[in-house]
């Protein structure tokens, strides 16, 4: 029989702390070992009973979450999954709170304090899993929101991209993301459209963060956005974002359809688009994050004859989301975290001269058959 997973509940409030035992009661391969009331408790608690996994809620008196997770991640890292509260005060600190360390978070409902969890218990199982499974992964290195450097961007002309780069990604994507994205310069002549699995409400906050730590512009998109040089645009929580070929330009367009593969937004939505309207020209990437979104997508850009890229499973915290495309055979290539940056920056970020650039694509969609090409860190340094 497979252990349970020892999971400890860190929350103020005496009724959370009666409900989340509760919901996560329905899953028997989940056990409960104990709850704390604030940061001090717990760090007593995790001494004593050595749970496999933490929630942490992020508000508390005495010692709150902050500073319980920085002495957690100090002294011996764990899977800490957060239990934010959803405003804009709460956004900020979730961010911080996961480049701290954490895994993920779940946004506590509106009604949580009358005693309805109903709408999260699935998903904090399903996340309390996941974070067990990330056990002993490294995270990228991140910048914590007090230390960000503020960086000021000056007006660029607002030229045509040399490719659109498509990424999906979902758990451990708030780091991840930052660490690629913060190293790619500010004169990168392609655009980049991103679907991160996370909540409405919170994407307009990480655009911002995004935009304040890295080179590029960076925002959340809005229907019409161009697709430009330099320019990052993030889908919006429970949106759709495709990509459209009009004759004012290319740009975004989010839509309120259905939930794909149960998320919206979904990478395969945004992928299908991508090699739709730009085929040859197309670039995929899948990085880290649970389940099976976006491997179908990167399919089709494969079968377009676009670039399609899977971040290798040993640098994800969740292996789930290009591992899919891997088994498939979708990918072109499987690149570590710390190796992407500089490959879209010496593929699609500088101008090439034309017969330069022409060379190179025929060289590059005869390499696009079924061969995988792993490429190591070292090799990407050079």
């Amino acid at each position: 029989m497979t252990e349970r997973i020892r999971v400890l509940v860190v929350d103020d409030s005496a009724l959370m702390r009666k409900l989340i035992p509760a919901i996560l009661a329905r899953d028997s391969s989940i056990e409960v070992v104990g709850t704390a009331m604030d940061g001090a408790f717990a760090l007593k608690k995790i001494e004593e009973l050595k749970p496999d996994v933490v929630t942490l809620d992020l508000e508390m008196p005495r010692m709150d979450g902050m500073e319980t997770l920085r002495l957690i991640m100090g002294r011996a890292p764990m899977p800490v999954i957060l239990f934010s509260t959803h405003s804009k005060e709460g956004g900020y600190a979730t961010f911080k709170a996961l480049a701290l360390g954490a895994v993920d978070f779940v946004t506590k409902p509106k009604d949580a304090a009358a005693g309805r969890l109903e709408e999260i218990a699935d998903q904090l199982i399903a996340k309390i899993k996941v974070a067990k499974r990330a056990a002993g992964r490294k995270l990228p290195p991140a910048i914590v929101a007090d230390d960000l450097p503020i960086r000021k961007k000056g007006n660029r002309a607002a030229l045509p991209p040399r490719r659109v780069i498509a990424i999906g990604i979902s758990t451990g994507g708030p780091n991840a993301l930052q660490f690629v994205l913060s190293q790619i310069p500010a004169d990168f002549q392609s655009t980049i459209v991103i679907v991160q699995h996370m909540p409405e409400g919170f994407t307009e906050m990480f655009a911002k963060r995004l935009d304040e730590c890295c080179a590029l512009e960076v925002h959340e998109a809005r229907s019409g956005d161009l697709l430009i040089a330099g320019r990052v645009l993030i889908c919006p929580g429970n949106r759709h974002m495709m990509v459209r070929r009009m004759p004012r330009g290319d740009m975004a367009v989010l839509s309120d359809g259905p939930p794909v593969n149960g998320h919206r937004p979904s990478a395969d939505v945004l992928f299908h688009s991508v090699a739709q309207e730009f085929g040859l020209t197309a670039v995929g990437l899948l990085m880290t994050g649970m389940g099976d979104d976006g491997a179908e997508g990167l399919g089709a850009m494969k079968a377009a004859g676009g670039m399609t890229i899977a971040q290798s499973e040993d640098t994800c915290v969740v292996s789930g989301m290009p591992r899919a495309a891997i088994l498939k055979g979708y990918a072109n290539k499987i690149i570590p975290l710390d190796g992407l940056a500089t490959f879209l920056t010496n593929q699609y970020g500088a101008e090439r001269h034309a017969a330069v650039q022409g060379a190179a694509e025929k060289i590059e969609k005869n390499d696009k058959n079924d061969k995988v090409e792993k490429i190591p860190v070292s090799s990407q340094r050079s």
